[in-house]
C-alpha cells in the first residue's frame, strides 16, 4: 500500500517545487502578466514553470483589415467596412490550408486569415442566401463526396440558421445548404439560435443552440433533423436530491409548481481527427460533464466504471481582492491540437488549461484583467485555437488575438508527453529528467520516470517515483512486479527456509506430544507437560 506521509511530505514537496520553479522562471515570469501553477495530489495549486510565453498580440490593423474598405483592393467589401474586430465569438484553424477563420460577430462578417494572421478573405453573406446577422460560430472542412471543394459552416445566430457554403473567391460564398429550426414535435424550443457548429466525416452537422439543453442539434448531410447528440446529465446537488424525494409525496399541483431540474446546455465543442467530439459547459459551478469526449454514438468515453476522476479547470473558486469578486471556472471553448493535446479556455479567469490525450493536466497559463490594457491579459476571452505549437486566444472586448509560444520547458514537456502517450517510456526518460531539472515538483515527470523504471525492470525505483507522484494504481502494479521479482530471485532460499520451518514444527509437535518439550507457562515459569 502506498505510504502517505501527509503533512511533512506535502510541505516539503510544495517548498521544493516553489524554490525550483522560482529559481528557473525568474527571468521569464517577469515578462508575463500571470504566474504559472499546477495542482498537486491534494488538489492544491503549486508554482510551476511557464510552458508558454506571450509571443505577440495581433489587432485588426496588424491583420490588414483596412484593405476591406479600400475600393482598389481585391478584398474590398464596403467603404464602411471596419478595420477592427468587434466582439469576435469564434475562431477555427484549418490544418489543410493552414488558415484561420474568424466569426467577427458584431461586424456581421467572416474573416479568412493566413498562418501569419494576415487577412486573405472576407465574407458578409452568401450568394442567394442573404447577409449574415451576428455570426457566432464557424467551421471549415472538405467533402468526401465532392472533388475536394472547401466548405464553410456558419452559425448565423440572428438569422436563425446554419449556413453551409462553398468558398468561391476571396469575397464570395455560394449557398449549398441551410439548416433551420426542425419542424418536428421532438424539437420543443420555439427559437432556433445556433451559436456553434461542427461537422463530422459523413458531413453530419452538430449545432449548439441557445436554450437547447438536450444536447447538440444534429442534422444529416441533406439537412434532415436527426435528433439530439450527447446531452449533459443533471448536476446532482442537495436541492436536486431533496426535490426528487419531495416529489414522491407531493400532490400533482405541487409537482407542477416545482422548478424543473434540467441539464446545462453546451458552450462550445470541437472534433478531433478520430471523429470524437469534445464538449465544454460554461455554466458556473457546473462540474458534471464540464468537459466530455463523445464517441459517434454520443457516449462520453471518460464516463467509465474504472473509478477515474476527471477534473477540468480550477479545482476551487478564487477571490480577486482588486475586483471584490469570487471567480468560478466557466469553460467557454475547447480545441484539440494536431498533436492530440486538449486546450480548454476559462472565461472567468482567462486561463488556458492544457491536458494530454488521457485528460492529465499539463500546464495552466493566461490571465484575465479587465481594469487595464496589460499585454497578454484578457477581458472577454471567447475562443482558443492551436497551430504549430502555438496557442491563439481571441478577446471579444479588446478585439485582438494573443499568441502564446512554447518555452524551453514547454517544448521538453510536450516532447516527453508525446513519447509517454505512445508508450515509449524509456525514450522519454532523459527528457523527463531534463524537465525535473527545471521544475522539481512537476507531477507528470515522476509518473513518466516511474513508467520508464517499470519498463526497464527497476521496480523498486519505480515504487519511489510513483510514491512521490502519489499514483496509487501504478504503485500497486509496480509493487506486484517487485514482489514477484523478489520471489523469483530468492526462490531456493525461500523454499529452504519453508522446509526447515516445516521440519522444525513437526519435531516440536512430536516432542510436545511426548512431554519432552519445555514451554513457558502462563506466568513465565518453565513447566513440563506430560509425565516426568
Amino acid at each position: 500500500m502506498l505510504r502517505i506521509k501527509n503533512t511533512f511530505k506535502k510541505i516539503l514537496c510544495a517548498g521544493l517545487a516553489a524554490v525550483t520553479a522560482l529559481s528557473m522562471t525568474l527571468t521569464v515570469s517577469a515578462a508575463e502578466p500571470y504566474k504559472s501553477y499546477i495542482y498537486d495530489f491534494w488538489g492544491d495549486p503549486i508554482p510551476s514553470q511557464n510552458a508558454y510565453r506571450i509571443d505577440k498580440t495581433v489587432t485588426g490593423y496588424d491583420m490588414g483589415l483596412s484593405r476591406l474598405s479600400d475600393p482598389t483592393d481585391p478584398l474590398f467589401i464596403g467603404e464602411k467596412a471596419s478595420s477592427r474586430l468587434s466582439n469576435a465569438k469564434d475562431m477555427y484553424f484549418d490544418p489543410d490550408e493552414k488558415e484561420f477563420w474568424i466569426a467577427d460577430t458584431d461586424n456581421n462578417r467572416i474573416l479568412r486569415l493566413d498562418e501569419e494572421l494576415k487577412v486573405i478573405g472576407a465574407y458578409t453573406g452568401v450568394t442567394d442566401g442573404g447577409n449574415f446577422a451576428s455570426p457566432t460560430g464557424v467551421y471549415v472542412k472538405r467533402s468526401l463526396y465532392e472533388p475536394n471543394p472547401l466548405y464553410i459552416y456558419i452559425a448565423d445566430y440572428e438569422n436563425s440558421r446554419v449556413v453551409k457554403a462553398s468558398v468561391e473567391s476571396e469575397t464570395e460564398l455560394k449557398l449549398v445548404q441551410e439548416y433551420t429550426r426542425p419542424e418536428t414535435d421532438l424539437y420543443t424550443v420555439e427559437t432556433f439560435n445556433p451559436s456553434k457548429v461542427v461537422a463530422d466525416f459523413a458531413e453530419n452537422v452538430y449545432v449548439v443552440c441557445t436554450s437547447v439543453n438536450q444536447g447538440a442539434v444534429q442534422f444529416n448531410r441533406a439537412g434532415k433533423f436527426q435528433g439530439y447528440y450527447g446531452a449533459n446529465r443533471v448536476e446532482v446537488t442537495a436541492s436536486v436530491i431533496a426535490q426528487k424525494l419531495w416529489r414522491k409525496f407531493a400532490s400533482n399541483e405541487q409537482i407542477s409548481g416545482m422548478k424543473r431540474n434540467v441539464p446545462v446546455e453546451y458552450a462550445n465543442f470541437d472534433i478531433d481527427e478520430g471523429g470524437f467530439i469534445y464538449t465544454v459547459t460554461e455554466a458556473a459551478n457546473a462540474t458534471t460533464d464540464a468537459v466530455k469526449k463523445l464517441n459517434p454514438a454520443g457516449y462520453n468515453v471518460w464516463n467509465n466504471n474504472a473509478g477515474d476522476n476527471y477534473v477540468f479547470g480550477d479545482m476551487a473558486s478564487e477571490y480577486d481582492p482588486t475586483q471584490n469578486q469570487t471567480y468560478t471556472t466557466r469553460l467557454t471553448d475547447i480545441c484539440i491540437s494536431d498533436n492530440g493535446l486538449i486546450n480548454v479556455l476559462d472565461f472567468s479567469t482567462g486561463r488556458v488549461f492544457q491536458y494530454d490525450r488521457n485528460a492529465e493536466l499539463l500546464c495552466i497559463f493566461g490571465t484575465k484583467n479587465s481594469t487595464n490594457d496589460q499585454r497578454g491579459s484578457f477581458s472577454n476571452p471567447n475562443a482558443v485555437e492551436a497551430y504549430n505549437n502555438n496557442i491563439y486566444v481571441i478577446d471579444g472586448s479588446k478585439n485582438d488575438i494573443t499568441i502564446y509560444s512554447e518555452t524551453t520547458f514547454g517544448s521538453l514537456m510536450h516532447e516527453a508527453i508525446e513519447l509517454y502517450d505512445q508508450g515509449r517510456y524509456s525514450e522519454a526518460k532523459p527528457i523527463w529528467e531534463n524537465v525535473l531539472a527545471r521544475d522539481g515538483g512537476y507531477p507528470m515527470a515522476y509518473m513518466g520516470l516511474g513508467k520508464a523504471a517499470m519498463n526497464e525492470g527497476e521496480y523498486n525505483k519505480a515504487l519511489d517515483y510513483f510514491e512521490t507522484a502519489y499514483e496509487q494504481k501504478s504503485y500497486d502494479k509496480a509493487f506486484k512486479y517487485a514482489r514477484n521479482d523478489f520471489i523469483e530471485a530468492n526462490f531456493n532460499t525461500i523454499v529452504t527456509v519453508c522446509v526447515v520451518l516445516i521440519v522444525w514444527m513437526i519435531v516440536v509437535s512430536k516432542l510436545h506430544k511426548r512431554g519432552k518439550y519445555v514451554i513457558k507457562g502462563r506466568f513465565g515459569k518453565k513447566s513440563r507437560k506430560g509425565g516426568r
